[in-house]
């Protein structure tokens, strides 16, 4: 851990968004030339008066360096895509091959504009398909229904026409149920053994209440820790403890079915442990778009680990390097070398950046973000052509292999009703970290 009068700024950035109440806490770690430069966390993980562990008010938690966040849509990226990218290195799916070619019942009825649909514009949310599923109604309420979920996502709308970027959840829950059908595993197992382990990730899992182990009780799809419930002296393989909660930060309310709470037996409860995606949640915790728990530190082995495996350096990342490169750059449909130019040439860091650099011209990776509206954890150093991602949670990743440079940026701000979405603080976050290391001369 390095001290925080190393990166003053990065340090004031954080804890003055903290006193702001911007968020109740956070833990941020920047690594640079293969060394972890910077770890801290700051603020609160738990407000004063929230639910503890045993459901009734309690004092505050500090935020510790270990603490456990639910990632959100970094498991987009970190999880889903990684491991269908394994898929592609062995030759079982092929990137431009249609959606309806592994996935029929994705287009039953031969819908010309379904079958242009391929893994590519998934992977790019280039698709067209709508955003997310419809939460109209009791399905995954009573209890989790990943099967109907399954249905749903297969028979979403495509809205928009394919080709055009257009973010959706709906992508990248296609590539979980994909992954799963190929490999005959469930993609929290397939990527515990196949990414993270390999990894040395091993505070990184999904957390599905249905293989959860120790004291709990399940309330419609959401799970608590239960003080009376029995305990169990070893947890079987397969299963993941409870005693983890501790660490974990709690993210928000249970405010699913909002406008019919009778509906949802866990209304109002805190989340802790269990996914705040409420589709996600839905489908028992377990989807390409949302579900991974994991630690600053986790997240920042993935990180250093793909950017060795770019440079050519030895690394335990699990896919080759061209296929780390393939993910990394510019993929979306009809993508040109002439667009990162273009848009290395728009960025004027001595006003406020543009993002995308170049309206409408949104740079998508396999699976990461390179230069789109949701790109503002790059900050105004790091130059386009490096990645990342954002989770609604309160999390981001942001990596420069041009610097070897990396900055993780984890919180709960949604711990915290109102707290703004963390992208912008990410980006100062990333920004200062930039100037403090001097990079790019800056």
């Amino acid at each position: 851990m390095s001290a925080a009068r190393e990166f003053p700024t990065v340090a004031r950035l954080v804890q003055n968004a903290i006193a702001a109440h911007r968020l109740p806490g956070a833990v941020v770690q920047i690594g640079h030339a293969g060394k972890v430069v910077f770890h801290q966390a700051f603020g609160v993980r738990k407000l004063a008066g929230e639910p503890g562990l045993d459901g009734a008010p309690a004092p505050a938690e500090p935020m510790t360096e270990d603490t456990i966040f639910d990632l959100a849509s970094l498991t987009k990226s970190l999880a889903t895509t990684t491991a269908f990218l394994q898929l592609y290195e062995q030759g079982r799916v092929q990137i431009d091959e249609p959606v309806q070619s592994y996935l029929p019942e994705f287009n039953p009825a031969a819908d010309p504009r379904r079958a242009q649909v391929t893994l590519r514009m998934l992977l790019t949310h280039t698709s067209g398909i709508a955003g997310d599923l419809s939460l109209d109604g009791p399905w995954g309420l009573d209890s989790a229904d990943k099967a109907d979920g399954v249905r749903r996502a297969l028979a979403a709308l495509v809205v928009f026409d394919p080709g055009l970027f257009h973010y959706s959840d709906i992508n990248f829950i296609l590539l979980g149920v994909l992954i799963e059908r190929l490999t005959g595993e469930t993609i929290d197992v397939y990527v515990d053994d196949n990414v993270f382990t390999p990894l040395g990730m091993t505070d990184t899992h999904y957390l599905p209440p249905a293989k959860a182990c120790g004291p709990h009780r399940i309330t419609g799809n959401a799970l608590s820790v239960d003080p009376l419930a029995e305990h169990v002296a070893q947890c079987p393989e397969g299963t993941w403890s409870t005693d983890l909660l501790g660490r974990v930060a709690p993210t928000a309310r249970n405010e699913d079915s909002h406008d019919d709470p009778a509906r949802n037996p866990d209304y109002f409860h805190p989340l802790r442990g269990t996914v705040h995606d409420p589709t996600a949640r839905r489908m028992g915790g377990v989807t390409g778009s949302a579900g991974v728990f994991s630690t600053a530190h986790d997240v920042g082995r993935f990180a250093q680990a793909l950017l060795d495996r770019l440079a050519g350096r030895p690394s335990p990342f699990p896919l080759r390097q061209s296929t780390a490169e393939l993910m990394t750059t510019p993929q979306q449909p009809g993508h040109t070398a002439q667009q990162l130019d273009a848009a290395h040439a728009a960025t004027d860091t001595r006003f406020a950046p543009n993002y995308p650099a170049v309206g409408g011209q949104n740079l998508r990776g396999l699976g990461w973000d390179i230069d789109t509206g949701q790109s503002r954890p790059r900050g105004v150093v790091f130059p386009v052509g490096s990645f990342g991602h954002t989770g609604f949670t309160g999390t981001t990743v942001w990596i420069d292999p041009g610097s070897d440079t990396y900055v993780v940026v984890l919180a709960n701000v949604i711990h915290q009703r109102g707290g703004p979405p963390i992208a912008a603080l990410s980006g100062q976050v990333a920004t200062a970290a930039a100037r403090e290391l001097h990079l790019y001369g800056r």
